[in-house]
């Protein structure tokens, strides 16, 4: 579910453990209130296509030479949909060299490309690009509505582990997650936490974006208690509460505390700076770690805003974003 951002003071992302049109809760201004989550989930996401992530050290590469880049998403090739790795593999394998038109989708804009397989030392075709088609992890859950049954989770979007890319043009579904330990974090690693899906499907990813991961839901519980969202001018420096799962106990609640407000501007999942100051999550955890993006932050009564990064030179802190941010368009 993409980690390290090379700025003066190091983040990383939080999102998974390997590691779309913008598709957020209801919430009009009328009714802004919402059912908080701090429930781990899997997550399962699929690539309408296949996508770039890198490609093999040649100066004959196909692929670059025929103006593939990374993070490109094939969506078709010889005019055949292409869904799976298999599926390109096929196609390449049976090409004998000749040149395969491929449809491609680069920042939302679609391009038809040219590539010509050459022949490896196996005396098989190929092009020289490694793609990818899906990926999986674990989260959490931020809030939803019990109304509408959509939910928003992670803070930040689901980017492919190898290009740091947000991975576009996807799809995907949540499912049931089981915390059974956790990998404490410590200066210049950054730990996680470690689980199992239960199979049991809980939703759909309808929209994956750089403020958070959007879909419908009909398997959280409706029962919990509902928060008001704070408006950005309402989040201040000082404490607040975070909620949670770091262990088979379910969510729990810790002490945290706001310790800058960076900024407010709904496209950027920065916005203020939390550090964890409770000695039970310290203990348990060491600070943040992989798999708490998208933990929920209460302050003064009203959801304040979302967990989202973890500081690589000081664990104990990252950043979070206004959850008035993780409803925009609302």
């Amino acid at each position: 579910m993409s980690k390290i951002a090379k700025t003066k003071a190091i983040s990383i992302m939080i999102a998974l453990l390997f590691i779309f049109t913008a598709m957020t809760v209801p919430a009009s201004a009328e009714t802004r209130k919402v059912i908080i989550g701090g429930e781990p989930f899997g997550l399962k996401l699929h690539c309408k296509g296949v996508m770039i992530t890198g490609f093999e050290n040649s100066e004959t590469n196909p692929a670059k030479n025929g103006g593939l880049e990374i993070n490109d998403i094939i969506i078709k090739a010889d005019s055949k949909e292409i869904k799976t790795i298999e599926q390109m593999e096929k196609i390449i394998k049976k090409s004998n060299g000749k040149p395969i038109k491929i449809e491609i989708l680069r920042n939302n804009e679609r391009k038809k490309l040219n590539i010509q397989p050459i022949k490896n030392n196996d005396n098989n075709y190929y092009i020289g690009a490694w793609i990818k088609d899906s990926c999986a992890g674990i989260g959490t859950i931020s809030f939803y509505s019990a109304d509408s049954k959509m939910y928003a989770a992670l803070g930040h979007g689901i980017c492919d582990s190898d290009t740091g890319g947000l991975i576009k043009n996807s799809y995907g579904e949540i499912l049931n997650a089981n915390i059974t330990s956790v990998t404490k974090s410590e200066t210049n690693k950054i730990g996680m936490l470690n689980g199992y899906f239960t199979g049991q499907s809980i939703g759909t990813i309808s929209s994956n974006t750089e403020l958070g991961v959007y879909g419908s839901t009909s398997n959280l519980p409706d029962k919990k208690e509902s928060f008001e969202i704070a408006a950005a001018n309402e989040v201040t420096i000082g404490d607040a509460v975070l909620y949670t799962t770091v262990s088979s106990s379910g969510i729990q609640k810790y002490n945290v505390q706001i310790v800058k407000v960076c900024n407010t501007y709904k496209d950027t999942n920065k916005n203020f700076v939390v550090k964890i100051n409770d000695d039970s999550l310290i203990e348990k955890t060491g600070g943040i770690v992989q798999g708490m993006s998208g933990s929920p932050i209460v302050q003064n009564g009203k959801l304040a805003g979302v967990l989202t990064h973890v500081f690589l030179e000081d664990c104990k802190c990252g950043y979070g974003i206004l959850a008035e941010n993780m409803v925009v368009n609302c």
